[in-house]
């Protein structure tokens, strides 16, 4: 099987997925720790791992809308959702 070498756009793409992955685990640890509730606290109350949650917030693994709307939950936060233009690059 040949192998399609990636392009300049697919690298850009595949870190600002990887950028946005980050800096959400960021948001949701920054939230957990500013209630002083535990990794383990907060994956029992969503029905979870310990694992889970460390991947999360290490930014490993990108959650789904209806894990942050359970973590939005479990912390008692709103969980707010934007679509807006791009900036010009």
């Amino acid at each position: 099987m040949t192998r399609r070498r990636s392009t300049s756009e697919d690298r850009r793409v595949g870190y600002q997925g990887a950028r946005e992955a980050f800096q959400l685990a960021e948001r949701v640890r920054q939230a957990r720790e500013r209630l002083a509730v535990t990794q383990a606290e907060l994956a029992a109350r969503i029905g979870s791992t310990l694992a889970a949650i460390a991947r999360l917030e290490a930014g490993g693994v990108p959650p789904s809308l209806v894990t942050l709307r359970r973590i939005a939950a479990a912390l008692g936060v709103e969980l707010v959702v934007k679509l807006r233009a791009r900036r010009a690059a």
